[in-house]
């Protein structure tokens, strides 16, 4: 069975190895800051005490004033793993890629620019692979369906090309026209 490797058993390595890192300690994540993070990444995979070879899952989560990158690292030799947390300004979010020290971190990456607008900071070929280029917003943003402005809209009140009476979706802060006698969904 994979156990998880304690997250102050992480902490710890990382300390040692850079003096100066932030890290902020949850019941089984570490929240990493530093201006190497890159190297960070890279020791993590390649210290024999860690190892974590395989990254088995990158998401993005929406705190509101931030967002917050989620690697979920893996050692298959040492069968443990470790879950590791980035911050992200909201206004500009961007980290550095990873894709370059674990392969499979491009499509995920790429999943989460196309969904929450997240920049992966020397990614390969970093564009959207679900949603067209020109699509408005990023669906997975809470402000999307306005959430963080104590409305909820769930779902999108027609095909976002599809315009005519209805309105032509161009934004995450969308709204339907309202007129008398229609309605916002069909």
């Amino acid at each position: 069975m994979t156990e998880e490797l304690a997250p102050g058993d992480i902490d710890r390595r990382l300390r040692l190895q850079f003096p100066g890192i932030e890290t902020d300690l949850g019941a089984n994540w570490l929240r990493v800051a530093s201006p190497d993070m890159l190297g960070v990444f890279r020791f993590m995979r390649d210290d024999p005490g860690l190892d974590f070879a395989y990254l088995s899952g990158l998401t993005a989560v929406d705190r509101l004033n931030s967002f917050e990158i989620v690697y979920h690292l893996q050692s298959l030799r040492h069968n443990h793993l470790g879950v590791i947390k980035l911050n992200a300004d909201r206004a500009e979010p961007s980290v550095p890629s990873v894709s370059g020290i674990w392969l499979g971190a491009a499509l995920q990456e790429a999943e989460a620019y196309d969904l929450m607008g997240i920049r992966f900071e020397g990614h390969p070929n970093l564009r959207r692979i679900f949603l067209w280029e020109g699509f408005a917003g990023w669906p997975l943003r809470k402000d999307f369906l306005q959430v963080g402005q104590g409305a909820f809209k769930p779902g999108l009140p027609h095909f976002p090309k599809e315009g005519g009476e209805r309105g032509l979706l161009s934004g995450p802060n969308w709204t339907a026209p309202h007129q008398a006698g229609t309605e916002d969904r069909n």
